[in-house]
Formats: structure tokens, sequence, C-alpha cells
């Protein structure tokens, strides 16, 4: 009986860290993918002249919670530092061809 529980604690074990395993890389996969996004459009935004102040320190950030460990925080700063650029790209544009409204 012993032998069983053992068997089926073990089992449960290893499926359990395949399971993690497969997380972890998912999230470095999905990680990876917003700091490539996050990058390139920076660069546009900075061809602009409108990047935004703290868009770079978000992605900084991101790196630091990565290797802290923290891949959820890591992956919401990315997120973060991607929406500013692209916000700021926005700003450049409306900026370039203002509507008077009154």
């Amino acid at each position: 009986m012993k032998k069983v529980l053992l068997l089926i604690a073990l089992t449960l074990s290893l499926s359990s860290c395949a399971w993690w395993s497969s997380m972890w890389s998912s999230k470095d996969k999905e990680y990876d993918d917003v700091v490539v996004q996050a990058q390139n459009e920076i660069k546009l935004a900075d061809k602009t002249g409108f990047l935004w102040r703290d868009t770079e320190k978000f992605l900084k950030d991101a790196e630091e919670a990565k290797a802290a460990g923290d891949m959820d925080k890591a992956i919401k700063l990315a997120q973060k530092a991607l929406k500013q650029a692209q916000m700021a790209q926005q700003q450049a544009k409306d900026n370039a061809a203002p509507v008077v409204r009154f």
C-alpha cells in the first residue's frame, strides 16, 4: 500500500513539474515577444521625437523583474512600455495635423 501511495505521489509531482516548466517557458516566450514589440515601438516613437519619459524605464524595470524571477511583473511592465510607445506615436500623429475645434 505504501508503495502505491509513493508511486502516485511521485507521478503527481513529476506531472506537476512538467506543467510548471511548460507554463514557465510560455511566459518566457510571451515576455520575449512583448519586449521585442516594445523595443520596435520605442524606436519608432523616438524617431518622431515624442518618446515619453518613462517608457524605456519600464522596459528596464521589466528586465530587472525577470532577473528577479517575477515573470508576471516583468510581462506587465513590458506591456506598459509597449503601450506607452504606441501612445507616444499616436500623440505625434495627433500633433502633426491638429484639429481646431470651437
